[in-house]
């Protein structure tokens, strides 16, 4: 039989939550007990009391285990894979010093209200530039979004100097990107570097040479989904 704590280490814990949703948690507990105590209306109180559970269930942070390994981009959040397109770099990250002025696969994450939220860098490196972009809040699903909708933008330069784009897009409810990390800071595969509130989708644009390893329809986890290899060969298809 194996050791107490062994079984204790193994028990499932609930993800705990991101600070970022402490607030909006605190608000939804003094709707809940207004509506039960102060007002005496049962039916909001019950209803403020599930959207204070989603609220908090929404801003869950989970551990993740990034894979190590040279030649990896891991996915930088949780949801469907979208769109693997070939597009320009976005303006705000061309030019020689950034991405350049060449032609990148870009593979889109979609997340839903029910996905985490907190955005995690898909490789290690240098954060090299960081650039906001007030925008519209179409559907993140729709290609345009890219374009369109309010969005940030990371440069994250690897060792080998390499660089990587990723885009945090907001959605038809997120109203609110937020960063954890500044430029010119050292960041880890799979470090956090952000969140969007309440719907978006994250954009990854792969350097030359990296081939794809995810299909459209694909779920991706934050931290752990290899979306992409160096010199490999590309995965095709699409997910059962």
């Amino acid at each position: 039989m194996p050791p107490a704590n062994d079984i204790e280490a193994a028990s499932y814990q609930f993800p705990k939550m991101h600070p970022e949703g402490t607030k909006f948690v605190a608000i939804g507990v003094v709707l809940t007990l207004f509506f039960w105590f102060v007002a005496d209306w049962d039916i909001l109180g019950w209803l403020m009391a599930g959207v204070t559970g989603w609220i908090f269930t929404f801003f869950r942070d989970p551990v993740r285990v990034t894979p190590a390994g040279e030649g990896l981009i891991v996915s930088p959040a949780d949801g469907l894979v979208s769109h693997i397109r070939t597009v320009p770099a976005p303006r705000q990250l061309a030019g020689p010093d950034m991405l350049g002025e060449t032609s990148y696969t870009r593979i889109s994450v979609f997340m839903s209200v029910f996905d985490v939220h907190v955005n995690r860098s898909p490789v290690a490196g240098i954060v090299r530039r960081i650039a906001y972009v007030p925008g519209s809040f179409v559907n993140a699903e729709l290609d345009k979004a890219s374009e369109d909708n309010e969005r940030q933008y990371f440069l994250i330069e690897q060792g080998d100097g390499t660089r990587v784009g990723v885009t945090q897009i907001a959605g038809l409810v997120a109203r609110r990107i937020v960063k954890f990390v500044r430029e010119d800071q050292q960041v880890a595969a799979g470090e956090r570097i952000g969140l969007i509130r309440f719907g978006s989708r994250v954009d990854v644009y792969l350097p030359a040479g990296y081939a794809p390893q995810v299909v459209l329809g694909q779920r991706a986890i934050a931290g752990e989904t290899v979306l992409a290899v160096r010199g490999g060969a590309e995965r095709t298809g699409t997910a059962a």
